[in-house]
C-alpha cells in the first residue's frame, strides 16, 4: 500500500505543525503543507529532511488559504506527487478577529473572517472533491467550541466555525464515498490562545477572558500534540461510520486514535 498523501493548511505552527509531523512520523504520510509564512514552512521542511533524517515527505505552498490559485497548486501539487493519489484534507487554517461585541465590528472584519474560516475551505473541498472521490478519502474539519457555543465578542469566530460545522455535515450527505469528520480540538497553547490573552479584555465579559488567562498560568492548556495525534489519525484512518459527525478530540468514541 502506497503512503496516503495529505493536505494540511495552516501547516506551519500550532495544531497543523503537530499534525504535519505526527502524520509523517506516525503514519507514513506524505505530506502538502500551507500557509503564508515561506520561512515557518521552510523551517518545518528543513527540521523533517535534516533532523529526522525523512526525505522527500513534505512539500509546501506558500499562499493565502482565501486565493482560489492557493487551493488549485495545491492539489495540483499533491495529485502529481508522490504515488499521484490525495488521501485527505486537513482543513486547520483559521483566524478569532474581529474579536469585539456585535456592535463594535464592521462587515468589512466579519467577512474577512468567513473568507479565512469558511468559504476558502468550500473552495479547497471542490478543488480536491475529484481525487478525494477516486481514493475514497477524508475531509478533517479542525472545528471548535465555538461552533455550538456563543461566546460574547466573538459573533464571526462562532458563526463561521458554526456554518462550518453544518458544512461538513452537508458533505458527508452528498458525498457518501468521502468521510467528512469535525474535531473540536479544546484550548490548545497556540497563537490563538495568545491572541485572546493580548487583546480579550476589551472584547470579551472580564470573568471568560480571566479563565482564558487562567488556564495559560496554571499551565492547563493543552499541547497541540494531544489533539494533533487525533487529527492526524482521522485524516488517515477515519471510518466512514462516523462521517458528518462532530466530536470533542478527547470524546471515547475516538479513543482509539489518541495518544497512549
Amino acid at each position: 500500500m502506497t503512503n496516503p498523501t495529505l493536505i494540511i493548511t495552516g501547516a506551519s505552527r500550532g495544531i497543523g505543525r503537530s499534525i504535519a509531523l505526527l502524520a509523517i512520523q506516525n503514519l507514513n504520510a506524505n505530506v502538502i503543507g500551507v500557509a503564508r509564512s515561506q520561512a515557518a514552512l521552510q523551517e518545518l521542511s528543513s527540521h523533517i529532511e535534516t533532523e529526522l533524517k525523512l526525505k522527500d515527505r513534505f512539500k509546501f505552498v506558500v499562499g493565502d488559504v482565501t486565493a482560489e490559485s492557493t487551493a488549485v497548486e495545491v492539489v495540483d501539487v499533491a495529485t502529481k506527487s508522490w504515488s499521484g493519489r490525495l488521501d485527505g484534507l486537513v482543513l486547520n487554517a483559521g483566524i478569532l478577529e474581529p474579536l469585539a461585541p456585535i456592535a463594535n465590528t464592521n462587515v468589512k472584519d466579519w467577512k474577512h473572517n468567513f473568507d479565512v474560516n469558511f468559504f476558502s475551505i468550500i473552495t479547497l473541498v471542490q478543488h480536491a472533491l475529484p481525487a478525494l472521490r477516486e481514493s475514497k478519502g477524508r475531509v478533517i474539519f479542525v472545528s471548535s467550541g465555538a461552533a455550538v457555543n456563543a461566546y460574547h465578542g466573538w459573533g464571526a469566530y462562532c458563526a463561521s466555525k458554526a456554518a462550518l460545522k453544518m458544512f461538513g455535515e452537508i458533505l458527508a450527505k452528498e458525498e457518501p464515498e468521502v468521510t467528512s469528520v469535525s474535531i473540536r480540538p479544546g484550548v490548545v497553547d497556540t497563537e490563538m490562545q495568545a491572541v485572546i490573552r493580548r487583546e480579550g479584555a476589551t472584547g470579551m465579559v472580564p470573568t471568560q477572558h480571566a479563565q482564558f488567562v487562567d488556564l495559560h498560568t496554571s499551565k492547563k492548556l493543552l499541547h497541540p500534540d494531544q489533539p494533533g495525534h487525533v487529527i492526524a489519525n482521522l485524516a488517515v484512518k477515519a471510518p466512514s461510520s462516523i462521517s458528518g459527525k462532530f466530536f470533542s478530540w478527547d470524546d471515547e468514541e475516538l479513543a482509539a486514535h489518541q495518544l497512549p
